[in-house]
């Protein structure tokens, strides 16, 4: 018998259902299954672009039932089921973002049998009266440029020399690699006048700006909205010579809203979720985040501690599933440090995440920057995010937070992976790692450090030669009718020279240059027009050691046998 009490806590609970339904008429409908879709796993290209399909295809990704788009006929069944408007997607998730005020209709939707949840998840509209700093960072306009000038300064960085110097970054731009053939979806509040500062003529002319989608006001226009991603994409694509030149300035762009900068509801994680995989389908190969949550505008909807490292928020399943698509996805750790959360936000905390913490252009950590959280190595790297130069709509300006720390770094990584195309996101990922200056020794601060761009590019070309040649070649030489021909990978940077030596010990002809640790360098030898049969040798020479080789007689082949081996592994 159901007492007057029991009465009262079920017209409690009603009221209170009703009431945060009235509040949240946005919700998300999670669904049981995927079962009779029209689209099928053999045919990709119905719900994939091709360069998505190819970078699956190239990295020997499974293509899964999580790449089909949610079930239609469900989608249509919960919008006849009264005044529903449907939103968005997530077919990672299998749910939908939909927008209802009646709650005789989300109770009608719940009946369904195919429905797995309806939760109520953020606000009708954004409130751009809410002026409150959500990003809890500062930009400061610069009266003037402070150019660092260098002989290594090709490119002339202008006030971001520094930010790029401190991980070596000029030494992928002098070798040709700056972006380009990169696509980098960027995800945040909005690019408010991308579309004609200065920074950005470059990447206009040249059509580097793929296109852009709002996942916030769904009018799939970015240009009027919140400045922080303008900020963060100068950090990338900016090009004024003399002034602010980014990390990957011929890199190509997506843009995409799915951040609400005026308020805080769990709504942006779907959202977020949503840009993803529509960065995913389109393509793009990184994913720069400067994005973050724990805490939201209702505490009832807070992250904890306990959901760290579980995948227990949509963010972070959203981020490590665009990961096992084969992106890269770099995430600010969050400008935390000192609050009472004090520790990384959530994506950052996602396995197959690149979390970054900011430093200054000395290295030194900003105080800000969120703590890693006891159980693996977070941040994973950090970059400059202390008086970051970005371009805003009122000129270059120096600017603080992880937010400009993340795209700083993910543009190098851009670059980086332009030269090695055939490695994937991960072997990517675990050079940088690796060629940071912590990486002995990892902390809570730092991660792995600050990377190191040109010994992060030595680490994958090292790979890259075993792949070819072996694991212990690394010099070898040929002899054909009037040459021989000589292969060298450098074992490490400086001067060597390699000589030509007949039988009787006499130098034939020497070739020095300097060398750039495990470059591949190829030379000719003439021999000498005579028509006695000798053997020849090669020596080697540099700073610490003499080398000495036989030439293997191949006749007209151009076949490479070695003839020496010795393995000199490089310390990563």
């Amino acid at each position: 018998m159901t007492t007057i009490k029991q009465l009262l806590i079920i017209a409690g609970f009603c009221f209170l259902c009703n009431n945060v339904q009235a509040q949240y008429p946005k919700y998300i409908v999670q669904f049981t299954d995927k079962n009779n879709t029209p689209f099928s796993l053999f045919k990709p290209s119905e719900y994939l672009s091709q360069k998505a399909i190819n970078r699956r295809r190239k990295y020997n990704i499974a293509i899964d039932s999580t790449d089909i788009p949610s079930n239609a006929s469900y989608i249509a069944k919960v919008l006849a089921k009264g005044p529903v408007t449907y939103l968005s997607q997530s077919k990672w998730m299998n749910q939908i973002l939909i927008n209802c005020t009646d709650a005789a209709t989300i109770d009608a939707i719940r009946t369904l049998k195919f429905v797995k949840s309806v939760s109520p998840i953020g606000q009708l509209k954004p409130d751009s009266s809410n002026t409150k700093d959500r990003f809890k960072e500062t930009v400061t306009p610069l009266a003037t440029t402070d150019k660092v000038t260098d002989v290594q300064d090709n490119f002339n960085y202008g006030n971001s020399y520094k930010q790029i110097h401190i991980h070596n970054g000029e030494f992928l731009h002098q070798k040709g690699f700056t972006g380009a053939g990169m696509t980098i979806a960027i995800l945040d509040a909005g690019f408010y006048k991308y579309r004609t500062i200065k920074a950005f003529d470059s990447a206009r002319a040249n059509s580097q700006f793929l296109g852009e989608r709002d996942f916030v006001d769904f009018d799939n226009s970015v240009n009027e909205d919140y400045d922080h991603g303008e900020y963060c994409l100068s950090t990338i694509a900016a090009n004024v010579p003399g002034v602010m030149v980014g990390t990957a300035p011929k890199a190509s762009f997506w843009l995409l809203r799915s951040e609400n900068a005026y308020t805080e509801y769990p709504i942006e994680e779907h959202n977020w979720a949503a840009a993803a995989e529509f960065a995913d389908s389109c393509g793009a190969d990184l994913i720069t985040s400067s994005l973050g949550y724990y805490q939201f505008d209702d505490a009832s909807f807070n992250h904890t501690y306990n959901d760290f490292y579980k995948n227990s928020t949509t963010v972070t399943k959203a981020a490590n599933f665009a990961a096992r698509k084969g992106m890269i996805v770099t995430n600010s750790a969050g400008n935390e440090g000192g609050t009472s959360w004090n520790y990384i936000i959530f994506p950052a905390d996602g396995d197959s995440v690149c979390a970054v913490g900011a430093t200054d252009v000395n290295g030194n950590i900003a105080y800000f920057s969120s703590y890693g959280y006891p159980g693996k190595v977070k941040p994973n790297i950090a970059s400059v995010g202390y008086g970051t130069t970005v371009y805003t709509s009122f000129g270059v300006s120096s600017a603080s937070g992880t937010s400009f720390s993340n795209p700083n770094i993910n543009g190098l990584i851009a670059c980086l992976w332009q030269a090695f195309p055939q490695a994937n996101n991960m072997e990517i990922l675990k050079a940088v790692y690796a060629s940071s200056d912590r990486a002995r020794n990892p902390d809570n601060r730092f991660g792995y450090g600050l990377p190191n761009m040109k010994k992060a590019y030595a680490i994958l070309k090292r790979s890259q030669n075993i792949k070819l040649y072996g694991n212990s070649k690394w010099l070898w030489a040929n002899e054909e009718k009037k040459s021989v021909n000589v292969t060298c990978i450098a074992q490490k940077e400086g001067a060597f020279s390699i000589s030509l030596i007949n039988k009787s010990g006499k130098i034939i002809d020497t070739k020095t240059l300097s060398a750039e640790e495990q470059e591949v360098y190829n030379f000719s030898f003439s021999l000498p027009n005579t028509s006695e049969k000798t053997d020849y040798f090669i020596e080697f020479k540099d700073d610490s050691s003499i080398i000495k080789i036989a030439v293997n007689k191949t006749g007209n082949t151009n076949e490479l046998k070695p003839t020496y081996s010795l393995p000199l592994p490089m310390t990563e």
